[in-house]
């Protein structure tokens, strides 16, 4: 299983890339796996904010339905309509074209509190 060491991981299975000031937010390759195939993504538009912890969105797979709980603090900035189109890049593709929302942080400290890739692959080992 893949999880590149740059980004951050929460305990719900997101992950963050944080890139200055703009937080890019999806779900780990575990968590895509759990779920099963991918079949929709409801997102919340430009413009909404999410607060650290607090859903803000779910994904819909053949097997479930769960929420998506940010990892930061912020304004969404940008929303990947790729995915609503294609929702299987989720399961293909999760750290790259299967991101969720991009996220204005309004709070970089916040960062702090997640986890990193060895503290996430322990977690999940579980």
């Amino acid at each position: 299983m893949n999880f590149p060491e740059q980004l951050k991981y929460t305990k719900d299975h997101e992950w963050v890339r944080i890139d200055g000031t703009v937080g890019t937010i999806g779900i780990t390759e575990y968590a895509q796996g759990e779920l099963g195939d991918i079949v929709f993504v409801e997102l919340p538009s430009a413009g909404k904010a999410v607060e650290a912890g607090q859903s803000f969105g779910t994904v819909e797979a053949v097997k479930a339905v769960s929420d998506l709980y940010s990892p930061v603090t912020g304004t969404v900035k940008e929303v990947n309509k790729e995915i609503q189109d294609s929702p299987e890049l989720v399961n293909k593709e999760p750290y790259e074209r299967g991101w969720m929302i991009k996220v204005t942080l309004t709070n970089p400290d916040e960062v702090k509190n997640l986890l990193d890739v060895e503290a996430y692959k322990k977690l999940i080992a579980k």
